[in-house]
């Protein structure tokens, strides 16, 4: 850091003399360290990928949990600390309780996730507190459509058709902007899915490490099942042989 910038490095509610808040950048710092997590659109529906694997092989995989249920038909996968991130899907569960209590009907998605920046952004204005050090990826269906929303600890939020946050980022976004298209089907967005997390983790994928959530039309938001995780797997290990010689 250059010596002109410790002044403006201490206070989150100081810009630098080039506009930037440092606390903001550092927080993202902290999501850029955080898990990959995955998020696509398909066909009818939206999913979410994380990897999860743990730092220690004495760690219980199961106790970690990075898909969280909002609302009936709203998930969101999370990126960066983890206490933070719990904070905020409390907040976001909170407000879509609130509106359902209010108006008798399930929150839009962007609404939501709207209320969740706005709640984000009091963190980057006010003294006394710091911004929030992680990303969240919420997916869901509404009356609208099929939603994938990102938002950043500035509370900045970004609609995507396939994004990823995390330490794999860049890997994902390369993988995507090559090989996604509009309208894939479930198991077509599966694969692609699952090869970019692989490619991000550069490691062989493994089922007790990976949660997946999905949010389709008409249907409540849901995780797979450890077992269902394994069938998808089991379909990635064939793929060498079907494409091998096509190079």
């Amino acid at each position: 850091m250059q010596p002109g910038q410790m002044a403006y490095d201490r206070g989150i509610t100081v810009f630098s003399p080039d506009g930037r808040l440092f606390q903001v950048e550092y927080a993202r710092e902290a999501v850029k360290k955080g898990s990959t997590t995955i998020g696509l659109k398909f066909k009818g529906g939206v999913a979410l990928i994380v990897d999860k694997r743990a730092m220690s092989k004495l760690l219980e995989p199961k106790s970690t949990e990075k898909i969280h249920d909002i609302d009936d038909y709203i998930g969101c996968a999370t990126s960066g600390l983890v206490a933070d991130a719990r904070v905020l899907v409390d907040q976001a569960r909170h407000d879509a309780q609130v509106h359902r209590v209010n108006y008798g009907e399930n929150i839009s998605v962007e609404m939501l996730v709207k209320k969740v920046c706005d709640y984000k952004q009091q963190f980057t204005q006010y003294g006394g507190a710091r911004p929030f050090g992680t990303a969240l990826l919420v997916a869901g269906t509404d009356d609208l459509g099929v939603h994938l929303f990102e938002t950043d600890p500035s509370g900045a939020l970004v609609a995507y058709k396939a994004t990823g946050i995390g330490s794999g980022r860049a890997a994902v976004m390369d993988l995507f902007e090559k090989e996604y298209k509009d309208d894939m089907t479930f198991n077509a967005a599966m694969k692609l899915g699952l090869k970019a997390l692989e490619a991000a983790i550069d490691d062989k994928l493994n089922p007790e490490c990976i949660e997946i959530g999905v949010a389709e039309t008409g249907k409540k938001f849901r995780r797979l099942n450890e077992s269902e995780i394994k069938a998808l797997l089991k379909k990635e290990e064939k793929k060498p042989k079907e494409i091998k010689g096509t190079e």
